[in-house]
């Protein structure tokens, strides 16, 4: 019902087609301040009925001019709930959007030609060129929950595989002075900053084709406390051996139930992946904190004498759920002990 535009913007949906269920998009326009990047990250948008007049106080453009503005194709009057269904018959498939009348046979053939599973999609959404994220705080007062945010005193490295806003504002807001870095930094320039934690971001795409980073990861475990969340998850856990897998229509969407093991306590979690770490494959001193109550697929990961966790949810959910809003007072807590 909320969130369009977070997702349009989310790197981690690059180089696809998304189709949202609920069947009124566009009611509440665009504002700018909601990004999660500079811009729509989606190859195409597929939804029900479009909403050409926002009702909204907040809203600076109807999201059908933005869309167009941004060259982002997009289609309505589409059974969405029925598409959806057939997807999870299926599993994730290839598409089309198209305005040059071609057939089924000529778009199919189309859709066939992109080799989507060999894709880096990380090399075209990570940032160029490190940078530290908004020392001031000012972009993180401004966003959902604002608050005074305390001066950025503890130092952290941040990995940007395709980030979501969110994630750094949250980390701003505790403190951290983030220093971004991108997807291709080795060891020692993310080590030139001192940083007292590391942290890996979500992103696009196949885990198992980043071997640079994962190398480098590799090198950092041991040396700080890690934290990652969903293509960082994953990364992590390829760095300490374990395997990935592509899911079959992966988990997308602001309503996965997840339990932690530790404690019995249920999230509700926003989600979005087509790829899951295989538990048996984790070393033995590493643990399954967190599994994913509809198909029992790993959530989360821990290995106390690394001083490293991950999870396979966005704690950061903005607009929400905000359940597991509090990973990150948990990342704060292992970086400033150390």
């Amino acid at each position: 019902m909320t969130g369009y535009q977070e997702i349009l913007t989310d790197p981690s949906y690059r180089g696809q087609l998304v189709a949202l269920t609920y069947p009124h998009i566009g009611n509440y326009g665009i504002c700018f301040e909601d990004s999660e990047s500079t811009q729509p990250q989606v190859a195409g948008l597929i939804i029900r009925s479009l909403t050409p007049r926002p009702s909204n106080w907040r809203s600076q453009q109807t999201l059908q001019n933005y869309l167009v503005e941004h060259s982002i194709g997009a289609i309505s009057g589409v059974d969405t709930r029925a598409l959806v269904l057939h997807i999870r018959e299926k599993g994730t498939l290839r598409g089309v959007l198209t305005t040059e009348g071609l057939t089924p046979q000529q778009a199919a053939n189309l859709a066939r030609q992109f080799d989507y599973a060999h894709h880096d999609f990380v090399s075209e959404v990570t940032t160029p060129t490190p940078f530290v994220w908004d020392p001031e705080g000012t972009q993180s007062q401004t966003a959902l929950h604002s608050s005074t945010v305390p001066p950025a005193t503890l130092p952290i490295a941040f990995i940007d595989y395709g980030t979501k806003r969110n994630i750094l504002r949250n980390l701003r807001r505790r403190g951290f002075l983030v220093h971004v870095f991108p997807a291709s930094a080795t060891a020692s320039e993310i080590l030139s900053c001192s940083p007292r934690g590391l942290f890996l971001s979500n992103g696009p795409g196949d885990p198992a084709l980043l071997t640079h980073t994962q190398s480098v990861i590799r090198q950092l475990i041991g040396k700080i406390p890690i934290f990652g969340i969903c293509l960082g998850h994953q990364i992590l856990s390829l760095a300490l051996g374990a395997k990935t897998y592509k899911l079959k229509f992966g988990h997308r969407g602001a309503n996965h139930p997840v339990k932690n093991l530790l404690t019995g306590q249920i999230f509700i979690t926003s989600q979005n992946h087509g790829y899951a770490v295989e538990s048996s494959t984790l070393p033995k001193d590493t643990i399954v904190t967190h599994i994913n109550l509809n198909d029992n697929t790993c959530a989360g990961i821990k290995n106390d004498s690394y001083r490293i966790a991950a999870v396979q949810f966005h704690p950061e959910a903005c607009p929400g759920p905000h359940d597991a809003v509090g990973f990150f007072d948990e990342f704060y807590q292992q970086v400033l002990t150390g």
